[in-house]
């Protein structure tokens, strides 16, 4: 009997293993299709060039988001300086705290290709990216988006997964840079009231509007 209940308990712990360890472009679209909203906390961390000193401004930046698809947004950064990024779904502002300055931006131009738009934007992935799975590393099974459209602020990005949700991602623009981002509490499906993502523009700052 006690044989038979090992048994057991190892191929259920296989079979949950094997399911940690799905592919990653499966764990994203699983990710994708079930994920309305979300919320959690960031830390960025940008490095050079391979073999390459980052520079010592270089440091690392923290803060939290929230998102709704399609195109809703807030990403705010705490440390080392305060600036947010909020979308309404229409619009995209920029909002920097100590210069108390506010851009603006139709999202549809400033989501486009961007990483943003993995995350944040609509369901139809492969129109903007060519997805393709990345391997295992550091745990996580990553997962390669390459944007199709040639003006890209962004060369690559990779997303790594775990039990389908997304753990980190890799940005790499076209001079070589990356900026390496880590979730954490990463809460899905919260209740998020309607008026949320409004933006109010701050008293008395200065908007710029492209």
């Amino acid at each position: 009997m006690r044989v038979f209940v090992k048994a057991a308990a190892l191929a259920a712990a296989l079979a949950l293993a094997g399911a940690a360890q799905a592919a990653a472009l499966d764990q994203f679209k699983a990710f994708v299709a079930s994920t309305k909203s979300a919320r959690g906390e960031f830390t960025q961390q940008q490095v050079g060039k391979p073999g390459a000193k980052a520079p010592k401004s270089a440091g690392p930046s923290s803060g939290t988001f929230v998102f709704a698809r399609p195109g809703k947004f807030i990403w705010t950064y705490q440390k080392p300086y305060e600036q947010v990024l909020q979308a309404d779904g229409e619009q995209l502002y920029v909002y920097d705290k100590d210069l108390n300055q506010v851009t603006v931006r139709k999202l549809g131009d400033a989501l486009g290709s961007s990483p943003a738009a993995i995350l944040f934007g609509s369901n139809d992935l492969e129109k903007n990216f060519t997805l393709a799975e990345g391997g295992t590393r550091d745990g996580l099974e990553w997962l390669n988006a390459t944007p199709k459209a040639k003006d890209s602020a962004f060369a690559s990005v990779a997303i790594g997964l775990r039990n389908g949700v997304p753990e980190a991602m890799e940005l790499k623009d076209a001079f070589g840079q990356t900026s390496v981002l880590k979730f954490a509490k990463f809460e899905k499906n919260p209740a998020i009231a309607a008026n949320a993502f409004a933006f109010t523009i701050p008293k008395g700052a200065d908007v710029f509007r492209h």
